[in-house]
């Protein structure tokens, strides 16, 4: 018996440090993508994302307000509720997990070309721009819309690569957290529209 658990403990901490080999050598070879072009690009997508990820929804719901247009208003608050859990949920985890940042534990591996101050994993910026991305894409399932959404939220994981801030683990765990959120709220408007406005015609979320 305690040469299996030796084993299973063994075989742990083996696949633990492969992955942890993977993580820090595929952000090698991201971080080390220092053209011009590349490193100006990440910067200008990291920095859209709260502009986009706030201003979007927040567009659609003043809109929807001017023309009295309940159904853009129900659109505008599912995607900015996606949004806001999916920072909710990421903002807790960071505080929970605490993971170090490339940068300071690879220093002499990892540049950093921006300046941050949380923990690592998972990667906010990630997840709120796969949570827009996956709430357009489910109110709205149009190519023109899916298409530049996620091609966008995906310029986002790697822009946050590039500039050495997180891990390629960090970026995918964002990713998989802000599009499950988005998925997640249907059903949440949907418990919420039955619980609290069962005979109004104002509902969260169309179903």
């Amino acid at each position: 018996m305690k040469r299996i658990l030796l084993l299973i403990i063994t075989v742990f901490f083996i696949h633990v440090c492969n992955a942890q080999n993977w993580d820090i050598n595929a952000l090698k070879e991201i971080n080390g993508i220092n053209s011009s072009f590349a490193t100006g690009y990440s910067k200008v997508i990291s920095r859209t994302e709260p502009y986009l990820a706030v201003g979007i929804p927040f567009l659609l719901g003043s809109y929807a307000l001017m023309e009295k247009d309940s159904g853009l208003l129900n659109d505008a608050i599912y995607i900015g509720t996606s949004v806001a859990e999916a920072v909710v949920v990421t903002s807790g985890m960071k505080y929970a997990i605490d993971r170090e940042r490339p940068f300071d534990r690879y220093p002499d591996l990892i540049e950093k070309r921006v300046s941050v101050s949380s923990a690592s994993f998972p990667s906010g910026h990630t997840a709120t721009a796969f949570s827009l991305a996956t709430s357009l894409s489910i109110r709205y399932p149009k190519w023109y819309v899916i298409a530049p959404s996620y091609f966008w939220a995906c310029s986002v994981g790697f822009a946050r690569m590039n500039e050495g801030v997180h891990y390629p683990s960090d970026v995918i765990a964002g990713a998989v957290i802000g599009s499950g959120c988005a998925v997640v709220n249907v059903y949440v408007n949907k418990w919420l529209n039955k619980l609290f406005l069962p005979k109004s015609d104002f509902k969260l979320f169309k179903y």
